[in-house]
């Protein structure tokens, strides 16, 4: 019996040393193989090419700690891009609040929907992603939206004092900043209440359609602002711009350790994920792999990552 109650604690151990060890392994392949890699310059480079990406995953993960999923948000970060192109000339600084703000009202919306008509949230998102899609289609025309003044988005993408990429600080200040609302609030302790046990969140009196709605906010607002980051590294929008990004979005946050049954997880832990598909890629490209391949890999990786990370006690039975 005693071995037995030390099970869940060394399953967790394991879950949450797992993602650094690989991360730590690729980061050591990689430069066994070029040795530059570990030069600051190549760190910072590597860095600045996953910001996006971890900015996308970030509130991402808070829907999936409360037990949901959001696979809109690569669609609604591409209908970021082309609003952003499309608003800046008019609107200029406001341009990029502006966009961030309709996303995370986007995002609640799918929230409402979610709580209001108890659908699945990978209904409603799967139905979402579709929707931003054509109307990113519709807003631009099917065709690239070129950004003729690159002003409102030059702080996403440039170098402080010429070295570190400013879209790193972004991205680790936003992680730090959802990290800081979940520990500071009771939205963290709510959340994973949620997404461990939602019949006895009910029960406990916690504001479950609220809860979940500035869950799904805060990811649309997070897929804006990736939306906005793309844009000032292309000096454009376009309606497919971010697509490729949402199985490797998925891929960082349960690869990182979040238990996609919801309850169990953190927001470091996603960005140690984005950093392993971030290695993951560089590495295949350095090999010769064709890009083709890579998302053969991250769907391998998500089926392994959830085989590992799932709670079976939330799920006696398998459809």
């Amino acid at each position: 019996m005693a071995v037995a109650a030390h099970l869940p604690d060394r399953r967790l151990l394991v879950v949450t040393a797992m993602p650094v060890a690989a991360f730590l392994v690729l980061l050591a392949a990689l430069a066994a193989a070029s040795p530059g890699l570990l030069e600051a310059g190549s760190l910072l480079t590597l860095a600045d090419s996953a910001a996006p990406l971890t900015v996308l995953a970030a509130g991402a993960t808070i829907v999936v700690l409360c037990g949901g999923i959001d696979l809109s948000v690569a669609a609604l970060a591409s209908l970021a891009s082309v609003l952003l192109a499309s608003w800046a000339p008019g609107l200029h600084g406001w341009a990029v609040p502006a966009v961030v703000t309709l996303c995370a009202l986007a995002g609640a919306v799918q929230g409402l929907v979610h709580v209001a008509f108890r659908i699945p949230s990978f209904v409603v998102t799967l139905g979402g992603m579709t929707l931003w899609s054509a109307l990113a289609l519709l807003a631009s025309g099917a065709a690239t939206v070129p950004m003729p003044d690159s002003t409102p988005t030059d702080w996403a993408f440039t170098r402080l004092g010429g070295l570190v990429p400013s879209a790193v600080l972004v991205a680790l200040g936003t992680m730090a900043a959802l990290a800081a609302l979940l520990r500071v609030t009771p939205l963290g302790r709510w959340v994973r209440a949620v997404g461990h046990a939602e019949p006895a969140a009910r029960l406990a009196g916690l504001p479950i359609a609220r809860i979940k709605v500035i869950a799904f906010a805060l990811s649309g607002g997070t897929a804006g602002l990736a939306g906005v980051l793309l844009v000032a590294r292309t000096f454009s929008g376009a309606p497919t711009l971010a697509d490729s990004l949402l199985l490797p979005a998925v891929a960082a946050i349960v690869v990182g350790g979040t238990a996609i049954t919801g309850g169990h997880g953190a927001l470091w832990r996603t960005l140690v994920g984005a950093g392993i598909v971030t290695l993951l890629r560089v590495g295949l490209s350095y090999a010769g792999v064709d890009a083709a391949y890579e998302s053969i890999l991250y769907g391998v990786l998500v089926v392994g990552a959830v085989a590992l990370t799932i709670d079976r006690s939330k799920v006696s039975i398998v459809k």
